[in-house]
């Protein structure tokens, strides 16, 4: 072969060599940046059953996305200046934990995609325009807080056949706590129950909250939302003493706070189907047209401790059906 030849052949190799990429090659150098706002301290196994699953789409942190992580530890008072701080740093999306977080964000930005984990009652909080078609520029997973609390009440029945006046601590001020008192209200009755309100505003009303369901007897304590976690030791205290069973949502507090029963969605769950959004996201799609999820799989958690401790028998079929049994 001549070396004019040669020469041809080898110019045209290294040129090949030094083409620019196909789209999908450059498409797929690239590292996406992801703001995670939640209203945790530090990573659990929710965040990490979220990551979890986005490996296993093929997003993997530190190679193609790059997670600025924000962790607000339940202060609501970091909450703007931790979402604008995101905005600032141009992340392509914002995944967010709760409701209050997702209206931080949605504060702080119209056009970054903002994706719910958990959010409660995300229709009922203006968070979305409707769940089929959810509008604007957040999408995500939600799950209906009243009609948990509802499901809550029906176990409590299952639970404790003889208890029929159960008290409700709860804060009036909060707009997710009314609707769910009022429609707790509604279902009561046909289950032989009759509710009595225990109102606190502030922590200092507490005492006098828990000195009224003392006063009106009440068989059972249901306790609503972030108040078992601000005000876990106490009620524990409370429960121990008066011989009070405890029904909440959150099962981490049913077990580590003298509760009986815990009644909620799958958060674990939850998290791990948002990475779909996350995905689908990333390689394009609109948050207007990607439908809210709400739960398919739910927890049921008894305290067994509890219960011996409080004298009390779990029905079978009730014990048969948990998901989980603290021992």
């Amino acid at each position: 072969m001549k070396l004019r030849t040669i020469g041809l052949i080898s110019t045209l190799a290294l040129g090949l060599f030094a083409a620019p990429l196909p789209a999908e090659a450059q498409q797929a150098e690239k590292v996406y940046r992801i703001g995670y706002l939640s209203h945790k301290a530090g990573p659990g196994a929710t965040d990490k059953a979220l990551l979890q699953a986005l490996r296993g789409l093929g997003w993997v942190e530190g190679q193609n996305i790059a997670i600025e992580y924000r962790w607000t530890a339940r202060k609501q008072d970091r909450l703007p200046a931790l979402a604008e701080e995101l905005v600032r740093l141009k992340v392509d999306l914002i995944v967010a934990s709760t409701g209050s977080r997702v209206q931080a964000a949605m504060n702080a930005t119209t056009t970054i995609p903002i994706i719910m984990l958990s959010s409660a009652d995300a229709l009922e909080n203006g968070l979305i325009t409707s769940l089929a078609r959810p509008g604007g520029n957040v999408t995500g997973r939600s799950w209906q807080y009243s009609d948990v609390h509802t499901k809550l009440l029906e176990w409590l029945h299952e639970t404790l056949p003889q208890v029929t006046r159960v008290g409700f601590l709860w804060n009036p001020t909060v707009s997710v706590y009314m609707r769910t008192f009022r429609k707790a209200q509604a279902v009561a009755p046909a289950l032989g129950l009759t509710l009595q309100s225990l109102e606190m505003r502030r922590a200092e009303e507490l005492e006098s909250a828990l000195d009224a369901a003392v006063q009106e007897r009440v068989g059972a304590l249901v306790v609503m939302g972030r108040m078992y976690w601000d005000y876990g030791r106490r009620i524990a205290e409370f429960a121990a003493e008066n011989q009070v069973p405890v029904f909440s949502i959150s099962s981490r507090n049913v077990e580590k706070h003298f509760g009986l029963l815990a009644y909620a969605p799958d958060f674990i769950d939850m998290y791990r189907r948002s990475a779909t959004y996350v995905d689908k996201i990333l390689k394009g799609a609109k948050p207007a047209d990607l439908p809210v999820g709400q739960p398919t799989k739910f927890e049921l958690i008894i305290n067994l401790k509890t219960a011996k401790a409080l004298d009390l028998t779990i029905p079978p079929e009730v014990l048969y059906q948990a998901t989980k049994v603290v021992k």
